[in-house]
């Protein structure tokens, strides 16, 4: 079924699905009315670019195909994408024929965060296999490789509304008996909802590692991050997992990326971490805010994690409107394909260092910049404790390590 024309958009709050309103299709141009039972609320989901008002809304068709960005958060990218794209193809379906709102009932229940959108095209899906990581893996190379189509349908519902470039599924998990089950909304006792990651082809062997070293990292350098850890397959493979911060106790948390919030193209962004802090703090209304944005960007700058862009960072609504940071997530030694920062530091994206942070500081009245500076910086030129602590490869320890010290000087 596609040409959908009409979606019913609801909200999970602290566990109760509320109606929020309607998204309708008229030729090219989308709109979005809320419903008067949500405007009473007071709840602004939205509140840069999708104001609670009684009009029919409408966005530019930039940068997201005439979706607001909160919507257009809930559409898998990356990794997602690729599945959705694949399987519809498998199914018969030109792409060119496939509408946002078509994409968005693709998703229906089972998307990032806390929207759900009616009527749902997801067809159900019952698993015939355990979760057995290293064969996902091998299943995982075939598609991207283009030779597989035959495990198209498992894939999809294992990780098909996730974001992010490399391969990932939603799983369950029980911390205490170690045991993973196939992700679904409602899971049994003692399970949480977990991602677990999967390496793209041109990552080296031990990106589960560095990711793993990289996290705990920034735990250490005052970084806010969920729960993660290294899973192990039969062959002895690890890959790295972390716990959903949209899930809590079986409730929806309702989350909105930079991306979204700002209406920022990630793929071609002129966003500086400046605008992560004024919007940080805008949500947050403390100025603690500013410190938790000036500190992440001290790590990527230092640990040279370049993939920093707006998709990569995001903010957690509770369900009486309290904006806050989410935990930070995606944080690895990575490069992108332009050898810059996805956000600029004070206008800086190349090589940003300590004058443009120290900038972003003094612009916002950071006072105890040289205390935050210091603390991150010792524990990431420390990076060689982390990383033969955690398993990652000799030949990828020093090769990282003369990255992090071409920062010290």
């Amino acid at each position: 079924m596609i040409g959908i024309k009409r979606l019913e958009v609801s909200i999970s709050l602290d566990g109760n699905e509320i109606e929020l309103g309607e998204l309708v299709q008229d030729k090219k141009k989308i709109y979005f009315k809320f419903t008067s039972s949500f405007i009473a609320k007071e709840l602004e989901i939205s509140p840069f670019k999708m104001k609670l008002s009684n009009s029919i809304l409408s966005a530019e068709t930039a940068p997201f195909n005439g979706l607001f960005g909160v919507f257009n958060d809930s559409l898998p990218d990356g990794w997602g994408q690729l599945l959705l794209d694949r399987t519809l193809i498998s199914r018969g379906v030109a792409l060119s024929q496939i509408t946002p709102l078509d994409r968005l009932a693709y998703v229906g229940a089972k998307g990032m965060g806390a929207l759900i959108y009616k009527p749902s095209i997801v067809p159900e899906f019952k698993y015939v296999n355990d979760i057995v990581l290293d064969t996902i893996a091998t299943n995982m190379k075939e598609v991207l490789a283009g030779t597989s189509s035959e495990v198209l349908e498992e894939l999809f519902n294992l990780g098909g509304s996730s974001g992010g470039a490399r391969p990932k599924i939603f799983v369950g998990y029980n911390p205490l008996t170690d045991h993973l089950i196939h992700g679904s909304e409602t899971l049994p006792d003692g399970f949480e909802h977990w991602i677990i990651k999967f390496p793209a082809a041109i990552d080296p062997i031990d990106i589960a590692n560095i990711e793993y070293a990289y996290y705990k990292m920034a735990l250490d350098a005052g970084i806010e991050m969920n729960p993660c850890k290294l899973f192990s397959g039969k062959s002895g493979k690890h890959y790295f997992g972390t716990k959903r911060f949209d899930r809590e106790k079986g409730k929806r948390i309702h989350v909105h990326s930079a991306s979204g919030l700002l209406h920022d193209n990630f793929r071609y962004s002129n966003l500086d971490y400046g605008h992560l802090m004024d919007a940080a703090f805008r949500l947050e209304k403390h100025t603690k805010a500013y410190e938790k944005i000036l500190r992440l960007a001290i790590f990527n700058v230092y640990a040279h994690n370049r993939d920093d862009h707006s998709k990569n960072v995001a903010f957690i609504m509770d369900a009486v409107g309290n904006w806050k940071f989410a935990p930070a997530y995606d944080l690895t030694f990575s490069h992108t394909s332009h050898g810059m920062h996805s956000t600029m530091v004070a206008g800086e994206s190349s090589n940003p260092g300590k004058k443009q942070l120290l900038k972003l500081a003094d612009e916002f009245s950071v006072k105890n910049f040289n205390v935050i500076l210091e603390s991150v910086q010792n524990v990431i030129f420390d990076w060689t404790k982390y990383a033969s602590t955690y398993g990652v490869l000799n030949e990828t320890t020093r090769l990282i390590q003369k990255v992090i010290n071409q920062k010290k000087y």
